[in-house]
């Protein structure tokens, strides 16, 4: 499969017989741009914030539950976008999605400092993890490196930080690659991944904006 990034937390995932795109954003609310090319089998929202749920698919899914799309059985597990249980900012999706034999997570907004027993249990197994990075509105990178040492993924794609025009004031992706002892990382124009080819040890992926 392919796992592109468009920006913020929006990514594109593409396997062989189906395709998902997780929190697209609005373009003008953002400052980003987004490709022409956003088509689909089914949309992911985290939450109903506006660089999140810009959607344009008929088959959107945005609430807790267990779906499954084109072989692709996606669930998701409720959490908070704040520290305060959701009485700043509301609640999030995190999204496991079993997509061709990986384990692929992604935390949407999470703010949560921690994960609950319950909320890692749900998630279970975590082959690839798209974890919020930027604070302000998110987790940290102190905060993520925590999450990321309950989840033990093997592959850890930061998200939701600073980048050239984006319009909000979030930290960059260097606070937590240095958090994470991997500094140099060269950014990847996406990522060709299978079961076979996920690294013994946790790796670091940055992406680069489609």
């Amino acid at each position: 499969m392919e796992i592109s990034w468009f920006g913020q937390s929006c990514f594109k995932i593409k396997g062989k017989n189906a395709s998902v795109i997780i929190d697209p954003y609005d373009p003008e609310f953002t400052g980003l741009k987004l490709p022409k090319d956003m088509s689909s089998d089914v949309v992911l929202v985290s939450h109903g914030h506006k660089d999140h749920n810009f959607t344009v698919s008929s088959m959107v899914f945005d609430k807790p539950g267990e779906y499954e799309v084109g072989g692709v059985v996606i669930t998701a597990i409720s959490s908070f976008h704040d520290n305060s249980e959701g009485q700043e900012r509301g609640v999030n999706n995190i999204f496991h999605l079993f997509f061709e034999g990986l384990d692929i997570v992604h935390l949407g907004d999470l703010g949560q400092s921690k994960l609950t027993e319950d909320q890692v249990a749900e998630i279970g197994q975590t082959d690839i993890l798209m974890i919020p990075v930027g604070g302000t509105y998110t987790i940290n990178s102190e905060a993520a490196s925590e999450i990321i040492s309950q989840l033990e993924p093997k592959i850890i794609i930061p998200m939701h930080y600073k980048i050239e025009d984006l319009k909000f004031e979030l930290d960059g992706v260097d606070k937590f690659l240095k958090e994470m002892g991997a500094e140099g990382v060269v950014p990847l124009p996406k990522l060709s991944i299978s079961k076979d080819k996920l690294p013994e040890e946790p790796q670091v992926v940055v992406l680069s904006k489609v």
